[in-house]
């Protein structure tokens, strides 16, 4: 009988440490859109100039995957998880003087470039956790492998949704500028306890020249680009449209439309986490393969376009939006697990930084196309309008997925194995 392949102890404490880093970068990187979002809405900019000071967050992400990739690979993961948490105090201390004295044609730049500094924190921050996750586990443990992204992946959005509603929180009770320094005082903490990773952790021995930012795997590129409209598809109506439209439509106040977006987020994360799991139950005895993205990204092109037209029938918008948004929440959790698997699955331990980094790239690249197309589209058709480009893009990840193939057999091995004990 084949043995389940060690994970090493140490490995183990090392992967701990950039976990809980990033799990708190997630709660104050959560807390903080949600902070900008409600607190410009307030000063009476119109939805695309909102969804505008979020453009250079997402252009920057693209520019960090893709580097931060090689950066990671040459110098290790400390170096680039330090430089996430430090540009994110930065970012964050960068924002407090904004306020209702300043002018639109000041406010607007000043806050992007802020925004910019706090994107390519983000994305440095994520990119070192999702690579710590495969130097842990070994190749072989592909059934370990899915069931630790998946438990990675939920928590980190589940925290990011508690975020939301702690920034919607922080607005209403100590205000904009005490919030923005209570989150960097807490994020100081955070970057004292990450001293402890061995500075080479993720390094590639053997020079990695910049053209090999650029993956080369045919799967990696197909799922990167599935990527793309997958979360494209998810902001188009998240980032902008949806907030929006419960504060000044529906007339909710902060901490209901930051409890709202919490919970869904939440649940979505709680959902991620159980993956592995749930389709274990459902009789998946082995790890997702190309099949399996291509089922769940099909069934979620169905949900944005019912509430588009549940809501164009006339339904109650909002019982119709909360139920509707928790059915896109479920589904959109299988598919977003399933992708974070396969990236991994599909990669050699001496490439983890550089496809994990061009695999988010396309990611923050999906972003920054919903960021703009919820402002753009919510302001001229309204969150219907988003829902129905929403149903765009997640059709258009169902056919670049067809041509998705399987993860090497070999890969799957330990799968089986662990299911037949």
């Amino acid at each position: 009988m084949l043995s389940t392949p060690t994970i090493h102890q140490q490995s183990v404490r090392d992967y701990a440490v950039v976990t809980l880093a990033y799990w708190g970068f997630t709660l104050t990187d959560g807390a903080l859109r949600m902070l900008v979002l409600l607190y410009f809405h307030t000063l009476g900019y119109h939805p695309l100039a909102v969804a505008m000071l979020f453009l250079f967050y997402e252009v920057f992400g693209i520019v960090t995957n893709l580097l931060g990739g090689w950066i990671g690979s040459r110098f290790g993961i400390k170096l680039t998880l330090y430089s996430g948490i430090a540009l994110q105090i930065g970012a964050l201390l960068m924002l407090t003087p904004v306020n209702s004295s300043w002018a639109t044609a000041w406010a607007v730049p000043y806050v992007m470039i802020a925004q910019a500094i706090s994107g390519i924190a983000k994305d440095l921050t994520k990119m070192s956790s999702k690579s710590a996750i495969r130097l842990v586990i070994p190749q072989t443990a592909q059934s370990s492998l899915f069931k630790w992204v998946a438990i990675l992946t939920g928590s980190k959005n589940a925290l990011k949704g508690v975020g939301f509603f702690v920034g919607s929180l922080l607005l209403a009770t100590v205000g904009y500028i005490h919030a923005l320094l209570g989150m960097a005082a807490a994020l100081f903490l955070i970057l004292l306890s990450s001293r402890w990773l061995p500075a080479g952790m993720g390094k590639i021995k053997t020079k990695v020249k910049l053209r090999q930012m650029f993956s080369k795997s045919r799967e990696i590129n197909i799922l990167s680009a599935a990527r793309f409209f997958l979360f494209g598809a998810r902001d188009i109506w998240f980032v902008v449209g949806l907030p929006v439209f419960l504060y000044s439509g529906l007339s909710w106040t902060f901490t209901q439309v930051g409890g709202f977006l919490a919970l869904w987020v939440i649940g979505y994360g709680i959902v991620q986490s159980l993956a592995p799991t749930i389709l274990k139950h459902f009789g998946s005895s082995h790890p997702p393969q190309a099949h399996t993205i291509r089922f769940w990204t099909g069934l979620l092109t169905a949900i944005p376009a019912a509430i588009g037209l549940a809501l164009q029938m006339g339904l109650p918008t909002g019982p119709t939006i909360i139920l509707g948004l928790m059915i896109f929440g479920i589904v959109f959790a299988f598919n977003s697990a399933v992708h974070s698997y396969l990236v991994l699955a599909y990669t050699e331990d001496d490439k983890v930084s550089l496809n994990v980094g061009f695999y988010y790239m396309a990611n923050a690249g999906g972003r920054l196309a919903g960021t703009v197309l919820s402002g753009l589209i919510f302001q001229l058709y309204g969150l219907v309008g988003c829902l129905w480009v929403s149903t765009l893009f997640v059709l258009l990840a169902e056919l670049v997925t067809l041509k998705l193939p399987n993860p090497k057999p070999a890969k799957a091995l330990a799968w089986t194995v662990k299911s037949s004990n």
